[in-house]
């Protein structure tokens, strides 16, 4: 490969990687106009772990067209919150007289950060959802038509907590919630008419959540909103608040996310490894979303994102339900289930056929690798749970099988593409006899091919049947809460990168380091770099690949290596043990394919072609 060559190559490469930033400074938002309603509620830190919550209102008038004002539930910050906590052997829930909601859940099984590192912890806190929610769950953001001031009053009853509030007008809010297993709470809203008149109940939002990362090392293209319809799901994260064009190019924020025909089965904000559900026992009206600002990091989660990263953000959810009038002593109640929990599948795929809702979707295993990746994660599971493996082997263990199931087609492909080698002079006498006549050229190809009893697609079908397994353990991987802090040799969590160290300074390398950070030691990735590199050089080249090609394909698992740093130490792993055995086969079927290669070959019939007669 020439200089031009390479420059061109290494051109483009760093033009893909900053094009979204290239274009921020090109293209820079459309700047909201000053008259217009705010997108996003911001939360201000209060004292402790409360937030005061700052109302968003809207102007006196706005076109029809102009999007609608963010309703938010109205408190009186100046009447101290009452806190009630129930503990359960699973989690821990605190309601709020401050919405009468569920304010925040703290699962007790699991950590809040993990660290990378084996043997340590980045904390002894517990996993929290709904932490920096500006609602509690169940809370109602209707502006205050039918909260006054937002106050509710906590009891405990017989199987859990009661929420209560009776406005001067006659109308009584009460909230009741149950606790079950599986990280479930049944919970219900009832509204009562205690006057003479009739009321109108005006069309209400009904908190679900705020999705929100767990820690700064979180994917955060985890991070969104799900709701089913009973036949399909939709899955809204940032991006699509974004709207940027072409995934890069900053276009006008949406300020609203807003869908549903009475056909709400569910809404789940989850993040990669969590998720808070609210499923009603009867079909909301429709769902609605928006943004949130969240708190900026402090302490050593500060320390692992970028010194200019903007703050992180969440996304509010709520169900929406159409206005109706309640006559004297008429009620209307509403319940759903609760589900504030790990996306564990086996217990989703539980509640799934209990309620007979498909809440298991949340997992991300749809089609078309969803299949791979469900069968994946419970060969792991039974490895780790029978015969007792570590998940780190368990891995190691399922990629060895799928190698072996997989050896005699690859070994045929190998011996396939030496004989093909061996079969390239004759076949370019072909092409070069027939070059006028492309047809014929391919079928004189073909019938050679076939009398010598090799195939064309030989050597690529094992690849192809594996890119499958490939993107069922991605996406296994990338939401399996058994390898959240599963350790493996110097690997502290496998769901994530395994950095070892931080090299301070370095945080301007292009692709992988983090400005302000430091550039990410990860030795799996380093690994599997070196292993493909030496895999690319055993592999035989195809049939008819130029030697300029040849050496791209040279220099593909560098960028693959690039593409794969930051990556699941998990992930990375399956490659690294993966090229391990493909160099091993290519080793021990060196010899055999030698000779294969060797074999008579059966001369190419060319006939010439005939002269026209006068």
């Amino acid at each position: 490969m020439d200089r031009k060559t390479i420059i061109v190559l290494v051109a483009c490469f760093l033009l893909m990687f900053s094009l979204p930033k290239v274009a921020n400074k090109l293209f820079p938002p459309v700047p909201i106009p000053t008259d217009a309603p705010l997108a996003t509620l911001t939360i201000t830190n209060g004292s402790g772990t409360n937030a005061v919550i700052t109302s968003v209102t809207s102007p006196a008038t706005q076109s029809p067209e102009a999007p609608l004002a963010v309703p938010v539930s109205t408190v009186d910050t100046n009447t101290p919150e009452q806190l009630l906590e129930v503990t359960t052997p699973q989690a821990r829930y605190a309601f709020t007289s401050h919405g009468g909601g569920l304010k925040t859940v703290e699962l007790l099984e699991y950590l809040e950060n993990t660290s990378t590192k084996q043997g340590r912890r980045e904390t002894n806190k517990v996993a929290t959802l709904n932490r920096f929610s500006p609602v509690p769950t169940l809370g109602l953001m209707d502006g205050g038509l039918v909260q006054g001031d937002g106050i509710y009053k906590l009891t405990r009853t017989t199987n859990g907590v009661r929420a209560e509030k009776a406005l001067p007008s006659g109308l009584a809010i009460v909230k009741d919630f149950t606790f079950g297993s599986n990280y479930l709470v049944n919970a219900s809203v009832r509204f009562v008419n205690q006057g003479t008149q009739p009321q109108t109940l005006p069309a209400l939002q009904v908190a679900v959540g705020t999705a929100t990362p767990m820690g700064a090392r979180d994917d955060i293209t985890t991070i969104g909103v799900m709701w089913y319809t009973g036949s399909g799901k939709e899955d809204i994260s940032a991006p699509w608040f974004d709207n940027k064009k072409l995934g890069c190019v900053p276009g006008a924020a949406r300020p609203e996310y807003r869908a549903g025909a009475s056909n709400v089965v569910w809404a789940a904000a989850h993040n990669q490894f969590f998720t808070l559900a609210v499923m009603p026992h009867q079909p909301a009206d429709s769902i609605v979303m928006r943004r949130v600002e969240l708190p900026p990091w402090t302490g050593d989660a500060a320390k692992l994102v970028a010194t200019n990263a903007p703050p992180p953000k969440g996304i509010l959810s709520a169900l929406a339900y159409p206005a109706m009038v309640l006559a004297p002593n008429q009620s209307v109640e509403r319940q759903v289930t609760i589900y504030a929990g790990p996306k564990e599948y086996q217990t989703l795929v539980q509640i799934s056929a209990q309620y007979k809702n498909s809440i298991d979707l949340v997992m991300g295993y749809g089609p078309p690798f969803g299949f791979f990746a469900k069968a994946l994660l419970l060969t792991m599971n039974w490895f780790h749970e029978t015969i007792k493996l570590s998940y780190g082997l368990a891995i190691v263990v399922i990629t060895i099988t799928i190698k072996l199931l997989f050896w005699p087609l690859t070994q045929a492909s190998t011996r396939s593409m030496k004989r093909l080698q061996a079969l390239q002079p004759q076949m370019n006498e072909i092409r070069e006899k027939y070059k006028d006549d492309p047809v014929k050229m391919n079928r004189k190809t073909m019938e050679f091919m076939k009398e010598n009893k090799v195939s064309p697609l030989g050597g690529c079908l094992p690849m192809l049947l594996q890119i499958p397994v490939f993107f069922g353990f991605f996406t296994m991987i990338r939401s399996a809460i058994e390898l959240r802090g599963a350790q493996f040799l110097w690997v502290g969590d496998l769901s994530k990168p395994d950095t070892l160290y931080t090299l301070q300074g370095l945080g301007f390398i292009p692709f992988l380091g983090i400005p302000g950070v430091g550039l990410p030691l990860n030795p799996l990735p380093l690994i599997m770099g070196v292993t493909m590199i030496w895999q690319a050089r055993l592999t035989p080249p195809s049939p008819g690949m130029d030697p300029m090609q040849q050496k791209i394909m040279r220099y593909l698992p560098v960028i693959f290596m690039l593409f794969l740093y930051n990556f699941s130490a998990g992930l990375t792993l399956y490659w690294t043990v993966q090229n391990i055995l493909t160099i091993i086969q290519t080793k021990l079927t060196k010899t055999q394919t030698a000779a294969a290669a060797m074999a008579p070959v059966k001369p190419a019939v060319l006939t010439r072609p005939q002269k026209k007669r006068k």
